[in-house]
């Protein structure tokens, strides 16, 4: 299964972490969001899916497991990952960064014993996030209208077109069955929203009364910056504190979230 687009309102939570970046200024919310309607709703859908059974066991899940199994269990998680990454990478001719994907992989699964430990970062092989939705960005395929998905949260069409390639080319999922695929999702879920759970009072404090406008905006951002590989002038300051706490939000996206 895909991490980053297994988790419900933690996706958009993620975009909270992007405070003070600028959001797309190319297209006016009516051009980039027609379906508003119908998102509101499903966004609303989604969270108090999350209120009622998400978060909770969430913060069940965070009270009782200690912190250095929590990480192991995100490692092994992001581990998993990084096999669709360097498929994307190949997709997009980064072939550097493949080799670096690669090698992490390599490390994370036999050093870092199955990915339970993250041997790769300190040696300077960084965890990357690419995903299809990012490689038909790569080839000119524009966005189209953003798209809230029941359960799976903010995307886009093109987004989601690309989220149906990920899940049906993944080689990890192929190899689990039932079961065992069911208990990853789960797993994935439980994890992703954990770590996000702090998250909520920055997207509250940041929203300003529209947390729905709020979060979509700091989504469409943020998948531009994805996509660019960081050189949209639209999401960069002078300082270049926005694209530190856009890096800052990829350590937290195993996906992505909500990507």
């Amino acid at each position: 299964m895909i991490v980053r687009h297994t988790l419900l309102v933690p996706v958009a939570l993620l975009a909270a972490m992007l405070i003070g970046c600028a959001s797309p200024q190319q297209r006016s919310p009516s051009e980039s969001d027609p379906w508003e309607g119908w998102n509101r709703s499903v966004y609303s859908f989604n969270k108090s899916i999350d209120s009622a059974v998400v978060k909770p066991v969430a913060e069940t899940y965070r009270d009782i497991v200690p912190q250095f199994a929590r990480t192991g269990v995100s490692n092994f998680l992001s581990n998993l990952d990084d096999v669709l990454v360097i498929f994307n990478d190949l997709l997009q001719l980064k072939f550097e960064q493949t080799g670096q994907d690669a090698s992490r992989l390599l490390l994370n699964s036999t050093i870092g014993i199955f990915g339970l430990f993250d041997v790769a970062t300190p040696l300077g092989l960084p965890k990357h996030n690419e995903d299809f939705g990012q490689t038909l960005g790569y080839w000119g395929v524009e966005s189209g209208p953003y798209l809230v998905l029941p359960f799976l949260g903010p995307s886009s069409v093109r987004d989601t077109g690309g989220f149906v390639v990920d899940y049906t080319v993944d080689p990890v999922r192929d190899q689990l069955d039932s079961d065992e695929s069911t208990a990853h999702t789960l797993t994935s879920i439980v994890d992703g929203r954990a770590r996000l759970l702090q998250a909520e009072s920055v997207l509250e404090a940041a929203a300003l009364g529209d947390e729905y406008s709020f979060v979509r905006d700091a989504w469409l951002a943020r998948r531009e910056f994805l996509v660019n590989d960081g050189n949209s002038s639209q999401t960069q300051s002078d300082d270049g504190d926005d694209l530190d706490e856009l890096d800052e939000l990829d350590e937290l996206d195993e996906l992505d979230a909500l990507e």
